[in-house]
């Protein structure tokens, strides 16, 4: 019987593997692809945030309060197609003091004869940039120092936990009142200086924590045998995976800080004017509430929506990526 050689289908390199051909991602994030019978990848997502988005999408509470988010920033961005004249240079009459709205008067009328509805249009600015960069700076401050503290740990950690621990002993409203006093000419970049002076050490608490977890997972004890720089497992592994909770934190806290500012401009130590601000709107007409209602009833339904769009849709964020509650 001749020797027909070895059989193709005792070779593993040939046999059929139209349904065994997987490739998968070994970093967090990457997509894993099966090859169908026909060659025809079928792509499965594995991304945390992907699955989020999609729940996002789904999610009605999002959509409505993101889209808010959107008008609102849409009408910081660009007051002037709602009010072309910017309240500092509008002609205002004392004859129309505190008239209520009417026609080519939508909100009505301040203290001076103003047009509340320019103010509350023009006010849109100051107070959400105020709450988006505040926030920003925020989690800058907060995820330096917190992975910083979480990763090196020993003597580095114990220095910006105690300092943490001291911005914590101060009472907000307290200690903003004092700084802010402390300025003759308060404007939006001295409130949010304060602003972000205490409100850093919150979200860089959260941040240790975040990184003190990651850093024990078995994919960074795998880089590390391999010979990875310290550098290249914070930023190729440990940040992408700690990074999460705080950014969902920082989306809740825009609504905070953006009630923060209008909080201290109404005590009068916030924004002075000329500006034009929600808070400063509202400060204006609180003592004539009960003459002009409306002076104070338009910003103020402008301050509270923002806010509560904000806080909204970061608790919807939060739901998304926390696989717990879905």
């Amino acid at each position: 019987m001749t020797d027909r050689g070895p059989s193709k289908w005792n070779d593993d390199s040939a046999m059929p593997r139209s349904n065994q051909e997987v490739t998968v991602g070994m970093e967090a994030g990457h997509s894993a692809r099966a090859v169908g019978p026909v060659g025809e990848p079928i792509e499965k997502q594995t991304s945390l945030a992907f699955e989020a988005f999609r729940e996002l999408r789904r999610n009605p509470i999002f959509v409505v309060s993101a889209g808010l988010v959107l008008v609102m920033i849409f009408i910081a961005i660009f007051p002037q197609l709602l009010a072309p004249v910017k309240p500092i240079f509008q002609a205002c009459h004392l004859k129309d003091a505190r008239k209520p709205p009417q026609a080519g008067a939508p909100f009505g009328y301040d203290n001076q004869g103003c047009d509340v509805f320019d103010a509350v249009i023009w006010g849109a600015r100051p107070s959400i940039s105020i709450g988006l960069l505040v926030t920003l700076g925020i989690l800058v401050i907060g995820v330096f120092f917190g992975s910083l503290a979480g990763f090196y740990g020993g003597w580095t950690d114990g220095l910006i936990s105690r300092l943490t621990d001291v911005m914590f002993g101060f009472p907000f409203l307290v200690g903003a009142i004092v700084i802010l006093t402390a300025f003759p000419h308060r404007n939006q970049w001295t409130v949010m200086l304060v602003l972000i002076v205490f409100g850093w050490a919150s979200l860089t608490r959260i941040m240790r924590s975040s990184v003190f977890s990651a850093r024990s997972m078995d994919y960074v004890t795998a880089a590390r045998a391999l010979g990875a720089s310290n550098s290249r497992i914070m930023f190729r592994h440990i940040l992408p995976n700690a990074v999460t909770p705080v950014l969902v934190l920082a989306t809740v806290g825009v609504g905070a800080i953006i009630g923060s500012e209008a909080t201290l401009t109404f005590l009068g130590v916030g924004l002075q004017a000329p500006a034009v601000s929600w808070g400063l709107s509202i400060s204006n007409a609180q003592t004539r509430v009960t003459q002009a209602p409306h002076m104070l009833l338009f910003p103020g339904i402008f301050l509270s929506l923002t806010v509560l769009a904000f806080i909204v849709m970061g608790d919807a964020v939060r739901d998304a990526f926390d696989p717990k509650l879905r």
